[in-house]
């Protein structure tokens, strides 16, 4: 059939700026759309299935709780306990008990003492080894009547006893004191000395501030005088 001006029916185009029909375009699905939607869900899918196991496996993994020895090594604390210097300590009183039982056999002379008293403070933790003032001597009796007073501010007047023989035993309340096998330093033996820098940077010469660190390690790691003098009774160490 033929319109008017001589032409066929069905080869009537559509006017310029329209859009053709649906169905006269080609399909938006093709072979790399299909791979790629295919790939996209494949790894979502691997994803999701990662994603559930980890959960499952957290879920079942036993979860201890960190100890307060792991928190305060965290927070870099100065009374945290040390595995490698508490090893030391162990040594030293081990070597102690050697020497002991040595001299008690030969019976040739004075007891061994395991501290020296050095004639310059030790360096160490950025600080470097510093002569004591001129003309100055420890005076263990008046840094005992100090230790006494230190102790009763902070509540243990009733464990003056236990603070007094246990440094007696460690350094004889001397400022200079050191130990001849693990090199702890201080009226508190502190391993390394230099630990006594939080309590004060005379920490080398300050017989006060040894003090004041070693109540605070005592508070932190045995809680109190008699709680520390009780361990070394028992390891030799505290």
């Amino acid at each position: 059939m033929r319109d008017k001006r001589g032409g066929r029916d069905d080869d009537v185009r559509p006017p310029r700026g329209r859009a053709r029909p649906k169905s006269a375009r080609g399909s938006w699905i093709t072979p790399k759309r299909v791979a790629g939607i295919g790939l996209t869900l494949a790894v979502v899918a691997a994803l999701g299935v990662f994603t559930v196991k980890t959960m499952k496996e957290n879920e079942a993994a036993a979860t201890d709780p960190l100890s307060l020895d792991d928190l305060t090594r965290m927070v870099n604390d100065p009374f945290a306990p040390d595995a490698k210097t508490d090893a030391l300590k162990a040594s030293a009183a081990q070597a102690q008990r050697a020497r002991a039982i040595k001299d008690a056999r030969e019976q040739d002379g004075p007891d061994w003492d395991s501290v020296k008293i050095v004639k310059e403070a030790p360096g160490g933790g950025g600080f470097t080894p510093q002569a004591f003032p001129p003309g100055s001597k420890p005076d263990p009796g008046s840094n005992k009547a100090i230790g006494q007073k230190m102790a009763a501010a902070k509540g243990w007047s009733g464990e003056w006893g236990c603070l007094e023989k246990l440094w007696d035993k460690e350094s004889h309340w001397n400022e200079r004191a050191m130990n001849r096998s693990s090199g702890a330093y201080g009226i508190p033996q502190a391993l390394p000395g230099s630990k006594m820098a939080s309590a004060g940077g005379d920490w080398q010469v300050n017989p006060v501030t040894q003090i004041a660190w070693g109540l605070g390690y005592i508070a932190a790691r045995y809680k109190s005088p008699c709680g520390a003098w009780a361990h070394s009774q028992s390891t030799g160490w505290y």
